[in-house]
């Protein structure tokens, strides 16, 4: 199968695809470049909001994670928010789901001031826009980008064009678009299989007429894990 993420969550993914017998292609369509953006102080904001791994490397790799430990951390999935305690952050509550679930989470929490949100340059939901009904007031800072490959490795492409890669997993739907893009050439898409975390993930892959595209039963690594099982059973029964 293979694992598209950014690094260090493909390898991640792959070590735990290879523990179920798994065969493996690490080909990550995303680097995360920390960016230099000017942050606000901590002082005046009620909670810290996260919806990726990557906001809380790009804060320790830039120094500022000693600021914000005081904060609430609300993180979009049970693995983000896992890494935030690790990190240091003692009050930590998890959406454990997609951006919606986080949003919810966020919107009955009962903060009595804004909310500073550390994103990516692109973002696939607008927190602010998403809270702004219930009367909450976010800060977005882009603290880190997300660059997408210019390439296919060769040997992904020849493996893609023989038949000899069963399936690809994409957990983002800026990664599902850059596949989009670099998988073009690709004239058979009937038999790869495509497993995506969520709906919106999967809809670049869709409008690319893929075929056999499959959705996790929630957005999550476990679910994930669970799908490509499913698959790869189905594809060898013995």
């Amino acid at each position: 199968m293979l694992v598209t993420r950014p690094e260090p969550d493909a390898s991640e993914t792959a070590r735990r695809l290879n523990a179920l017998d798994i065969e493996t292609v690490i080909e990550p369509l995303l680097s995360a470049e920390t960016l230099s953006t000017s942050l606000p102080p901590a002082t005046g904001f009620a909670a810290l909001a996260i919806t990726s791994a990557n906001a809380l490397r790009a804060l320790d790799q830039r120094g500022d994670l000693p600021k914000y430990r005081g904060l609430p951390l609300y993180a979009v999935g049970d693995r983000t928010a896992d890494m935030a305690r690790r990190l240091g952050f003692t009050r930590v509550a998890s959406a454990a789901g997609n951006f919606g679930d986080l949003v919810a989470l966020l919107a009955r929490a009962g903060l009595g001031g804004p909310v500073l949100y550390p994103a990516a340059r692109h973002q696939a939901g607008d927190l602010g826009k998403a809270l702004a009904p219930h009367g909450i007031m976010v800060i977005t800072a882009a603290i880190y980008d997300m660059r997408p490959a210019a390439s296919l490795g060769e040997s992904t492409r020849a493996a893609l064009a023989a038949g000899s890669i069963d399936a690809a997993l994409f957990y983002s739907r800026r990664t599902a678009e850059t596949f989009a893009a670099l998988a073009a050439p690709l004239r058979d898409r009937s038999k790869l299989g495509l497993l995506c975390l969520s709906e919106a993930v999967a809809a670049p892959l869709v409008a690319a007429h893929f075929v056999r595209v499959a959705l996790a039963e929630h957005p999550s690594e476990a679910a994930m894990m669970g799908l490509a099982l499913s698959f790869a059973r189905d594809r060898n029964p013995a």
